[in-house]
């Protein structure tokens, strides 16, 4: 079989990518760092079905996706060009984001920390027998780690933060980590940016629920209409609040002196004979306690007809002849 030439290689792939972006209106773009061969196979089969991996030289992509736009007239997708950073590939799919972004955050691998690599995360090793013999100890105490003898091998006494979060990974850690087999990193495809039909976002909203949507709405609509009331700019959301305020003003005024309008009549009343609002405030909390009282009654005649269903022994007496 004859192999393919680079050119026919990067025609190919040209070809593939732009069908991806002719297929699919949904991406996620992932980091790959320290994502091996065998690792990435297992999430292409993860995602088998509604999603598609791409990887790819950023040279390669950001070419594809210019061409792409030129024939077919699409700017949105150019939106792509600024994400391909790094070492990244592209998820194309058509399944719920969510659902896609967490499926590939499964395929994580624990990773040694080797000589020279930034530590993604703090590594602390905790407190415990190490199973090392005592010819070990003068290797601890390079590191600044206590530790004693106990039954014949060596034990660290405290917690020691071993690496820093964004620190490279000495030649010592390195050694100790291996002789702990402690494997303290973990490596997989993590999605960076998310665009979905022309818009890119941060992949943290898809972790927004319905509720906490609902709730930023809302509390975006309360500093409009705080706003809006301090600066007397009516507004939709301000409005009502403007009104009642308004109603309230004009009512104090008509309190005051001796100008009226309809709607302060019932208040002047009720300023003047006290006693008329309590017997409207008795007069309402009878009405709302009537229907209670209604269905408490219901309750009785249905509990009162099935114990005499009961006591009916089906048309006979308890104790009646035969």
């Amino acid at each position: 079989m004859v192999k393919a030439t680079k050119a026919e290689k990067k025609i190919a792939y040209d070809a593939k990518l732009c069908q991806l972006l002719d297929e699919y209106t949904q991406i996620l773009i992932v980091a790959a760092d320290n994502v091996g061969s065998t690792q990435l196979q297992n999430i292409r089969k993860g995602l088998r079905g509604d999603s598609v991996v791409l990887m790819g030289k950023n040279t390669m992509m950001k070419r594809s996706v210019r061409m792409h736009s030129d024939n077919t007239g699409n700017t949105a997708i150019m939106n792509l060009l600024p994400l391909l950073q790094g070492n990244v590939g592209l998820i194309f799919t058509k399944g719920d984001l969510k659902e896609v972004s967490e499926e590939v955050a499964k395929y994580k691998v624990g990773a040694p920390a080797r000589v020279g690599l930034v530590a993604p995360i703090d590594v602390v090793v905790q407190p415990g027998n190490t199973g090392l013999d005592p010819s070990q100890t003068s290797f601890f105490q390079v590191l600044n780690i206590p530790t004693k003898i106990n039954k014949g091998t060596v034990e660290i006494i405290t917690p020691v933060e071993l690496i820093k979060m964004g620190d490279k990974v000495g030649s010592s850690e390195a050694a100790l980590l291996a002789k702990l087999a402690i494997r303290p990193f973990s490596y997989g495809l993590v999605v960076q940016s998310v665009y979905d039909n022309g818009s890119v976002f941060s992949p943290e909203v898809l972790d927004l629920s319905e509720d906490a949507l609902v709730e930023k709405f809302a509390a975006g609509i309360s500093m409009v209409t705080s706003l809006a009331l301090a600066v007397s700019y009516p507004t939709l959301a301000a409005a009502p609040h403007m009104f009642i305020n308004a109603y309230k003003n004009a009512l104090a005024i008509s309190v005051a002196t001796e100008y009226t309008f309809p709607q302060a009549e019932k208040v002047k009343e009720f300023l003047k004979d006290p006693s008329k609002f309590a017997a409207a405030v008795a007069a309402v909390s009878t009405d709302a306690g009537a229907p209670a009282a209604a269905a408490k009654g219901e309750e009785k005649k249905e509990v009162a007809a099935e114990e005499s269903d009961e006591e009916d022994y089906g048309g006979f007496g308890l104790f009646d002849d035969e």
